[in-house]
Protein backbone atom coordinates (compact mmCIF):
# COMPACT_ATOMS: atom_id res chain seq x y z
CA UNK A 1 0.00 0.00 0.00
CA UNK A 2 2.85 2.47 0.86
CA UNK A 3 4.71 1.84 -2.24
CA UNK A 4 1.33 2.27 -4.56
CA UNK A 5 1.24 6.13 -2.55
CA UNK A 6 4.30 6.93 -3.11
CA UNK A 7 4.28 6.20 -6.28
CA UNK A 8 1.15 8.07 -7.24
CA UNK A 9 2.64 11.54 -4.54
CA UNK A 10 6.31 11.51 -6.09
CA UNK A 11 4.33 12.10 -9.52
CA UNK A 12 2.37 14.51 -8.42
CA UNK A 13 5.18 16.03 -6.25
CA UNK A 14 7.48 16.20 -9.74
CA UNK A 15 4.79 17.84 -11.54
CA UNK A 16 3.88 20.80 -9.44
CA UNK A 17 7.98 20.98 -8.97
CA UNK A 18 7.48 20.79 -5.24
CA UNK A 19 10.40 19.88 -2.96
CA UNK A 20 10.89 17.85 0.14
CA UNK A 21 12.71 17.44 3.17
CA UNK A 22 12.25 14.68 6.25
CA UNK A 23 13.48 14.91 9.85
CA UNK A 24 12.72 11.33 11.35
CA UNK A 25 12.92 9.61 14.88
CA UNK A 26 11.53 6.68 15.29
CA UNK A 27 11.34 5.44 11.67
CA UNK A 28 14.92 5.80 11.16
CA UNK A 29 15.05 6.92 7.87
CA UNK A 30 12.50 4.60 6.38
CA UNK A 31 10.44 7.62 5.43
CA UNK A 32 13.38 8.88 3.09
CA UNK A 33 14.33 5.46 1.96
CA UNK A 34 10.53 5.40 0.90
CA UNK A 35 11.12 8.45 -1.08
CA UNK A 36 14.87 7.32 -2.74
CA UNK A 37 13.61 4.05 -3.51
CA UNK A 38 11.97 5.42 -6.74
CA UNK A 39 13.66 7.18 -10.12
CA UNK A 40 13.46 10.70 -10.42
CA UNK A 41 13.01 10.61 -6.12
CA UNK A 42 16.54 13.68 -6.72
CA UNK A 43 14.12 15.92 -8.47
CA UNK A 44 12.10 16.48 -5.33
CA UNK A 45 14.16 15.03 -2.44
CA UNK A 46 16.80 17.24 -0.65
CA UNK A 47 17.27 16.26 2.73
CA UNK A 48 16.63 13.63 4.94
CA UNK A 49 17.86 13.58 8.51
CA UNK A 50 17.35 10.71 11.59
CA UNK A 51 17.60 12.87 14.50
CA UNK A 52 17.03 9.73 17.20
CA UNK A 53 18.10 11.46 19.97
CA UNK A 54 16.99 14.28 22.16
CA UNK A 55 21.18 15.31 21.87
CA UNK A 56 20.52 15.35 17.88
CA UNK A 57 16.98 17.03 18.01
CA UNK A 58 19.01 20.03 19.88
CA UNK A 59 22.20 20.18 18.04
CA UNK A 60 20.67 19.76 14.32
CA UNK A 61 17.02 20.85 14.71
CA UNK A 62 17.76 23.00 17.28
CA UNK A 63 14.79 22.00 19.18
CA UNK A 64 14.71 23.74 22.90
CA UNK A 65 15.88 22.23 25.74
CA UNK A 66 12.97 23.12 27.55
CA UNK A 67 10.79 21.43 25.35
CA UNK A 68 12.67 18.13 25.76
CA UNK A 69 12.51 18.54 29.12
CA UNK A 70 8.72 19.99 29.75
CA UNK A 71 7.06 17.70 26.93
CA UNK A 72 9.48 14.92 26.22
CA UNK A 73 10.94 14.06 22.38
CA UNK A 74 7.57 12.01 21.91
CA UNK A 75 4.84 15.70 21.53
CA UNK A 76 2.92 17.85 19.23
CA UNK A 77 5.36 20.49 20.28
CA UNK A 78 8.36 18.89 20.14
CA UNK A 79 7.13 17.63 16.46
CA UNK A 80 6.40 21.08 15.59
CA UNK A 81 9.68 22.41 16.44
CA UNK A 82 11.45 19.45 14.43
CA UNK A 83 9.60 20.37 11.50
CA UNK A 84 9.59 24.46 11.80
CA UNK A 85 13.52 24.20 11.99
CA UNK A 86 13.41 21.60 9.31
CA UNK A 87 12.00 24.00 7.22
CA UNK A 88 14.29 26.40 7.71
CA UNK A 89 17.85 24.23 7.16
CA UNK A 90 15.96 22.65 4.01
CA UNK A 91 14.21 25.23 2.40
CA UNK A 92 12.12 22.49 0.86
CA UNK A 93 8.17 23.61 -0.63
CA UNK A 94 7.22 20.85 2.50
CA UNK A 95 9.05 19.40 5.53
CA UNK A 96 8.04 16.49 7.38
CA UNK A 97 9.04 15.38 11.02
CA UNK A 98 8.52 12.11 12.57
CA UNK A 99 8.54 11.59 16.24
CA UNK A 100 6.82 8.65 18.47
CA UNK A 101 7.20 5.28 20.22
CA UNK A 102 7.21 2.60 17.73
CA UNK A 103 8.15 -0.42 20.55
CA UNK A 104 7.88 -2.92 21.80
CA UNK A 105 9.51 -1.32 24.80
CA UNK A 106 9.56 2.07 26.03
CA UNK A 107 5.83 2.77 26.33
CA UNK A 108 4.34 4.61 29.37
CA UNK A 109 0.70 5.01 30.24
CA UNK A 110 0.35 8.49 29.27
CA UNK A 111 2.57 8.26 26.12
CA UNK A 112 2.06 3.83 25.14
CA UNK A 113 3.76 2.57 22.03
CA UNK A 114 2.76 3.20 18.56
CA UNK A 115 2.48 7.00 20.02
CA UNK A 116 3.47 8.97 16.68
CA UNK A 117 3.86 12.62 15.99
CA UNK A 118 3.68 13.22 12.45
CA UNK A 119 4.26 17.15 11.40
CA UNK A 120 4.07 18.31 7.93
CA UNK A 121 5.18 22.13 7.07
CA UNK A 122 3.61 23.27 3.38
CA UNK A 123 2.27 26.67 2.36
CA UNK A 124 3.58 28.45 5.59
CA UNK A 125 0.89 26.04 7.48
CA UNK A 126 2.12 23.50 10.05
CA UNK A 127 0.09 20.51 10.49
CA UNK A 128 0.58 17.84 13.11
CA UNK A 129 -1.07 14.52 13.32
CA UNK A 130 -0.87 12.63 16.50
CA UNK A 131 -1.34 9.04 15.77
CA UNK A 132 -2.20 6.31 18.38
CA UNK A 133 -1.25 2.65 15.94
CA UNK A 134 -1.99 -0.69 17.85
CA UNK A 135 0.40 -1.12 20.77
CA UNK A 136 0.58 -4.80 19.75
CA UNK A 137 1.52 -3.83 16.03
CA UNK A 138 5.29 -4.93 15.32
CA UNK A 139 8.04 -1.86 15.83
CA UNK A 140 8.26 -2.43 12.05
CA UNK A 141 4.19 -1.81 10.97
CA UNK A 142 4.29 0.72 13.29
CA UNK A 143 7.56 2.35 11.22
CA UNK A 144 5.11 1.53 7.86
CA UNK A 145 1.95 2.89 8.90
CA UNK A 146 3.95 6.13 9.93
CA UNK A 147 5.11 6.09 6.52
CA UNK A 148 1.43 5.50 5.31
CA UNK A 149 0.01 8.46 7.00
CA UNK A 150 2.44 11.03 5.92
CA UNK A 151 1.45 9.84 2.51
CA UNK A 152 -1.99 10.20 2.76
CA UNK A 153 -1.48 14.00 4.33
CA UNK A 154 0.75 14.86 1.59
CA UNK A 155 -1.40 13.82 -1.31
CA UNK A 156 -4.64 15.22 0.42
CA UNK A 157 -2.24 18.76 0.38
CA UNK A 158 -0.90 18.90 -3.22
Amino acid sequence: MVLKNIKKTLKNLQKKKLTVSTAESCTGGMLSSYFTSLDGASKIFTLGLVTYSNQAKIDVLKVPKNILKKYGSVSKECCFSMVKNLKKISKTNLAISITGIAGPTGGSKSKPVGLVYVGIFFKNKVIIKKNLFNKNDTRLDIQKKTCNVVFKIISSLI
